[in-house]
């Protein structure tokens, strides 16, 4: 790791009380134009065992449609999938300004070897993923083998060239928050461009207190470099209220600058048409939406 007076991660009472504080501002920022905008930050998520090119192919193209049906509104951030239907999504996807996200390297245990995590996630670039999604190696990490994870970030960061990676911490299995505040910054140091919670295939997926805690990494990050690094929020969230709090989170700690899809995602596969019937509730109408 590099020679950086970083400070401790914030104390856990600390965390809580300033998630308490935001959870009851939650009602207040339910509001059309902020769903709106939390509906842009979503990279729509496929990652299933049963996943088919038809599925795949279905889900982009209702991406390209979007904008037919709700004209009013944003689209989606990105389209993640595994990197074997990356190319149904290339293929298919017409809609402008959606990145094609993949997760990589080994997803969601990361066990393999380094050499095999590299290889997929270059492949899966040259196949046409703008974005890769991998898990850190979190068994070295509890180990204390700092040196391990911070290598294969790096391996791995030089890969997959100019594309943008985003590294899942797995905070669900981390521990305690010090865990995830130094996990958050070995994985920045490392050429992370965005740190993200978690797979969504453990037991525990995205917390407040997970999000609170590499928010300040984050925060901390930029004031010794000058380097803005994205969140993502993942797993776990089925209702707005989930996302508004994500995002108050991120307004409190890191500012308006990174209320935008260039530096916020949020990795969900059924909070989507949750906003969307939200939308549709604000505008008077009643029916529930099932459109991903």
């Amino acid at each position: 790791m590099k020679d950086f007076n970083y400070s401790t991660a914030p104390k856990p009472e600390v965390i809580d009380s300033k998630i308490n504080e935001l959870k009851a501002k939650i009602q207040d920022f339910k509001t059309k134009e902020n769903l709106i905008n939390i509906f842009s930050l979503i990279d729509l998520t496929s990652l299933n065992t049963s996943d088919t090119t038809e599925k795949i192919k279905l889900m982009t193209e209702k991406v390209n449609d979007f904008n037919k049906h709700f004209p009013n509104y944003k689209n989606v951030a990105a389209i993640c999938v595994y990197p074997s239907l990356v190319p149904t999504v290339k293929t298919n996807l017409t809609a402008k300004n959606i990145n094609i996200a993949a997760v990589g390297a080994c997803f969601p245990a990361s066990q393999t070897f380094l050499s095999v995590k590299a290889a997929e996630c270059e492949l899966t670039v040259n196949k046409g993923a703008d974005e890769i999604d991998i898990v850190i190696s979190v068994g070295s990490f509890l180990e204390k083998d700092f040196a391990k994870v911070a290598t294969e970030i790096n391996i791995i960061k030089h890969s997959v060239g100019e594309a943008h990676l985003k590294v899942i911490l797995e905070t669900g299995e981390l521990l305690n928050t010090d865990n995830i505040y130094l996990a958050s910054i070995i994985a920045m140091e490392s050429g992370a461009d965005f740190i993200k919670t978690s797979t969504g295939k453990t037991p525990v997926s995205a917390t407040p207190e997970a999000v609170f805690t590499m928010c300040s990494a984050i925060k901390a990050y930029y004031e010794k470099t000058g380097n803005k690094i994205g969140i993502k929020p993942s797993g776990g969230m089925s209702v707005s209220e989930d996302a508004i709090l994500f995002w108050l989170i991120v307004k409190e700690v890191l500012g308006e600058e990174w209320l935008n899809n260039k530096m916020f995602r949020l990795g969900a596969s059924r909070l989507a048409n949750s906003i969307l019937s939200d939308l549709n509730k604000l505008e008077g109408k009643s029916e529930e939406v099932k459109y991903f």
